[in-house]
């Protein structure tokens, strides 16, 4: 299975050379880009435009393998320790570097700098990273999370304290979780605010949980007719505290899915067309874990087929598509994320997915769409129409319905005919009035 992924195309963890090129600069970028991004394996050895494995010749497969190694400590900083190894597919030999995602991000080519040297994958392909991208590998590194910085010149005042520890203790209670009270000390503890000489200072997190204050920090909804982004039916963007905008998306999705009705001895039951619980993960998830560094726009759009939530920001830490879906997580946003943890937004990392799974599931729902794009997250909850599938159905049973009367018309005709013809002796059949 392994080996049919690693020879069946080049993709954002697979690159092929034929051969390696006369300057190490050319493959060392593909090298910095895999532990800059999710890791990845450089096969030497397949033509990347046919995928023929055309191989290694013997006599200088060993000498490759240490020019590789070489290449790699002279040009990389900080150190890259790729695994190399030759492979025989096919009758041939490869050689097969294999990096791993790396944690001392940024890597960069020490020839050219680390502003113009680092790289990334994107899809198939390795391209210089922007000056925000590098900013992000930079904190990825340090290990350092954006909304636990000082948030420079914003203040910290008692009414915007108080009235977050007030609502953090309603979503306690909410959740049926004890120890209720919330206080300005708890709020350091969770990094939310610092403490310095005696004064209190806010955090990036603090503002997004106070005030609309950071322009990116919205959640922008629609409704639009079809399955395209072509027509707008209606649209909304909310701001603020991010909590409150978590609410007000959910309750803007509910308004704009259909809400049935089941009766149940004499229990009348109402029942949205989605999983409410899945709308709210969605939206929590796409908060949560974000990249607070990119400008963008939470995005919540409800089609005539799905509902679909996008979040900017790929995958973190070199976090892949395959972990994500079995669970595994990491924490982008750790001041967001711990205080949603306070809250009972959250309830175990890793989690949402399987709830979201879950809840289609238990509904009877299409399984849903996780995609990952380099610079965004997406996932898609799909609708099923019980409206257009009634109305089908009506139609069904009414054609069916006139179709039977036709045919009893039919008969009826043609038995009264068949006594007319006997009666008064002529042929119904030619009869121009009974044809």
């Amino acid at each position: 299975m392994v080996e049919d992924t690693m020879f069946s195309g080049e993709s954002k963890n697979i690159e092929y050379k034929v051969s390696l090129p006369d300057k190490s600069e050319k493959y060392m970028k593909t090298i910095v880009a895999f532990a800059n991004t999710q890791g990845g394996k450089l096969i030497v050895g397949v033509d990347d435009k046919t995928y023929q494995i055309v191989g290694v010749e013997n006599d200088v497969l060993f000498q490759m393998m240490d020019g590789i190694a070489n290449a790699v400590s002279d040009s990389c900083v900080p150190q890259i320790i790729p695994d190399i190894e030759p492979q025989t597919v096919d009758g041939k030999t490869v050689i097969v570097v294999s990096v791993e995602a790396g944690k001392n991000r940024p890597y960069y080519l020490k020839s050219k700098g680390k502003d113009n040297g680092t790289y990334i994958r994107v899809a198939g392909t390795s391209r210089q990273a922007f000056p925000e991208k590098i900013k992000e590998l930079e904190m990825e590194g340090a290990r350092i999370s954006w909304d636990e910085l000082t948030c420079v010149g914003y203040p910290v005042s008692e009414e915007a304290t108080e009235k977050l520890c007030q609502d953090i203790e309603k979503f306690r209670k909410k959740a049926g979780m004890s120890e209720h009270s919330v206080k300005k000390e708890q709020l350091i503890n969770w990094k939310i605010l610092k403490q310095s000489e005696g004064q209190f200072l806010a955090t990036n997190a603090y503002a997004l949980l106070t005030s609309d204050y950071f322009s990116f920090s919205k959640t922008q909804c629609a409704v639009f007719k079809g399955t395209d982004r072509a027509v707008f039916l209606d649209k909304r963007e909310f701001t603020g505290p991010i909590y409150t905008q978590i609410e007000e998306a959910v309750d803007f999705v509910l308004r704009n899915i259909r809400l049935g009705a089941t009766i149940d001895g004499l229990v009348r039951k109402e029942k949205y067309e989605l999983p409410p619980e899945a709308i709210r993960e969605m939206i929590i998830n796409a908060h949560c874990h974000r990249n607070l560094l990119d400008e963008s726009c939470i995005q919540v759009a409800v089609y005539d087929d799905r509902l679909e939530v996008t979040s900017p920001g790929g995958l973190y830490n070199g976090l892949t598509y395959e972990e994500v879906m079995n669970g595994h997580s990491k924490i982008r946003n750790k001041g967001i994320a711990n205080i949603f943890s306070q809250m009972g937004l959250v309830e175990a990392w890793g989690s949402g997915i399987k709830r979201i799974l879950n809840a289609a599931e238990e509904y009877g729902l299409p399984k849903p769409k996780f995609q990952e794009f380099d610079n965004m997250f997406r996932v898609e909850l799909f609708r099923v129409n019980p409206i257009t599938d009634q109305a089908n159905q009506a139609t069904n049973q009414a054609l069916k319905h006139n179709h039977n009367i036709l045919t009893l018309n039919r008969i009826f005709w043609h038995r009264i005919s068949s006594f007319l013809a006997t009666v008064f002796d002529f042929s119904y059949s030619t009869s121009p009035c009974l044809r």
